[in-house]
């Protein structure tokens, strides 16, 4: 007869089993210093995230309905501010994010009046179609990149969104926008030289060598 080794079998495994478990937990617990995003990670990714809602609010800005694609253009402002601001671990309050838009608003005038002018022009039959199609999605899109811009500035700074001082990024703002404008605008190559132009030596050269040869005939 073997002795019954069931029960402590059992209890051997079991402990076994939970050391193991032990284990591996240890090894996938991961510090704070390990889910540490470094500086230049972190604005590249908010880079991206600007670059990604400035074409989305281009894309907003075609909607045909007068006031609603303004207002679709600030719920993307909005959204863009809070998701900067959860990458940049800060604070967010959506009372003072819009107000915060709103006073950006007045710093990135006349591209903001721009917008609001171009929304209800869309009322108009022909004038409308131009302004959707050219006029509003660049204004649109560029103020977005702009402010998307000046809080990834802000935030790199140690700044919050109760700090925030809309006109000290005045001229701030005022760059980035003329940046994602010639981002934006169609490069337009040189044109391709003629083939006189191409061989002016040569020509020239041909022209000697028949000067010279006349004068050894002569």
């Amino acid at each position: 007869m073997y002795p019954e080794k069931g029960p402590v079998m059992a209890q051997s495994a079991t402990g076994s089993a939970s050391s193991q478990g032990e284990q591996v937990a240890g090894a996938t617990e991961t510090t704070p210093e390990a889910l540490e995003v470094t500086p230049s990670a972190r604005e590249e990714m908010a880079s991206k995230l600007v670059d990604r809602f400035a074409l989305w609010s281009g894309g907003a800005a075609f909607i045909p309905i007068p006031v609603v694609d303004a207002l679709a253009v600030g719920g993307l402002q909005l959204q863009l501010l809070r998701r900067l601001s959860q990458i940049y671990d800060v604070p967010f309050a959506e009372n003072r994010g819009k107000a915060l838009i709103g006073s950006l608003a007045g710093a990135m005038i006349p591209a903001t009046s721009g917008i609001g002018a171009a929304s209800l022009l869309k009322s108009v039959p022909i004038l409308g179609t131009v302004a959707a199609v050219f006029v509003m999605p660049a204004l649109s899109a560029g103020a977005t990149y702009a402010l998307g811009k000046a809080f990834i500035q802000h935030f790199q700074s140690g700044g919050t969104l109760l700090d925030f001082n809309p006109p000290d990024y005045r001229e701030f703002i005022k760059a980035q926008k003329e940046m994602w404008d010639s981002r934006s605008r169609p490069k337009v190559s040189p044109p391709a030289p003629t083939s006189a132009e191409s061989f002016p030596s040569s020509s020239g050269s041909s022209g000697h060598a028949t000067t010279g040869s006349a004068a050894t005939n002569s």
